[in-house]
């Protein structure tokens, strides 16, 4: 772990190349909902994919509904949409996007169900008090993607805590040979960023890479 100097802000990069029971998920804060009107042959399922929002979240907004196995055509189904929190992490995105073209890299493409998982992992940092590539709760940031249903070939993780905007903490990564790597790595060609507030150092991110 590496800190920078004068100021509680904290960086860790990891990288892992063609590696060889699901963890429990920890339900995460919404700030904003949409209400959808069941239709025939709706699931929470494809609900859950055509707003682009993990099952169980969706799940956890809905504990009027007994079964989620059963829902019926009329049926009000409310969905976390995570709007403020999905702002600041496209804006990251955007920004590492920037930064890989000005070294001729071609950009990343978002992969929202890596961004959830992402997302987790800074709400476990936050919620269980921790900065590490190791959670307590998931394991490796290789075995969280993995074990979330994510296949990959390449992989790698940034994560940071205390800044408190996306410029800076994508400045703060390449400004770390670590992690500017890892933004810079011609071999990841998707990225997901998540973003969590609270907690002791108020702000805490988290970007994980992949190559399919």
């Amino acid at each position: 772990m590496r800190t920078i100097a004068k100021r509680s802000l904290f960086l860790l990069a990891a990288v892992w190349f063609l590696s060889a029971a699901l963890a429990p998920v920890s339900y995460a804060e919404y700030d904003d909902t949409d209400v959808y009107i069941v239709k025939p042959g709706d699931t929470l399922w494809l609900i859950s994919l055509k707003y682009q929002v993990g099952l169980q979240e969706v799940i956890a907004a809905n504990p009027q509904i007994a079964n989620p196995h059963l829902i019926y055509p009329g049926d009000e189904v409310y969905v976390p949409l995570f709007s403020t929190v999905k702002r600041v992490e496209q804006e990251v995105i955007r920004l590492v996007n920037i930064e890989r073209a000005r070294y001729g890299l071609k950009p990343l493409a978002h992969n929202w169900e890596l961004s959830r998982v992402a997302r987790f992992k800074s709400s476990d940092m936050r919620d269980r008090g921790y900065f590490s590539h190791q959670s307590p709760t998931y394991g490796s940031p290789f075995e969280m993607i993995r074990d979330f249903g994510i296949s990959f070939t390449a992989a790698g993780e940034n994560i940071a805590a205390g800044q408190q905007t996306a410029q800076s903490v994508v400045q703060a990564w390449m400004n770390s040979k670590g992690h500017r790597e890892n933004i810079l790595n011609a071999s990841f060609t998707e990225i997901g960023v998540g973003y969590a507030s609270g907690g002791s150092m108020n702000h805490y991110w988290t970007q994980m890479f992949i190559h399919p």
